[in-house]
């Protein structure tokens, strides 16, 4: 059994580029964001010495999680359709 594939439209090849490139941008924007937020304490010289290393790996892995969520809802959005 085969199973004919449309080809796809310059426009549609387009779209999904700019697409990708958004989602790329605004998850780097998010993950950003949430590395400053859970970072701030350090910055403003509010954490101990011997937690600084801990809420640095926090924001490390808040930011990561923020930008593989943000990249994961733009993309999956684009391909049901929706803009994310």
């Amino acid at each position: 059994m085969t199973t004919a594939r449309a080809r796809r439209t310059q426009a549609e090849r387009d779209a999904a580029t700019v697409e990708t490139v958004s989602a790329l941008f605004s998850s780097s924007l998010f993950a950003g964001a949430a590395f400053l937020v859970v970072f701030m304490p350090v910055l403003y010289g509010l954490v101990p010495d011997g937690t600084r290393s801990a809420v640095t790996v926090a924001a490390g892995v808040a930011a990561g999680v923020a930008f593989v969520g943000r990249l994961v809802e733009g993309l999956w959005g684009f391909g049901r359709g929706t803009r994310g």
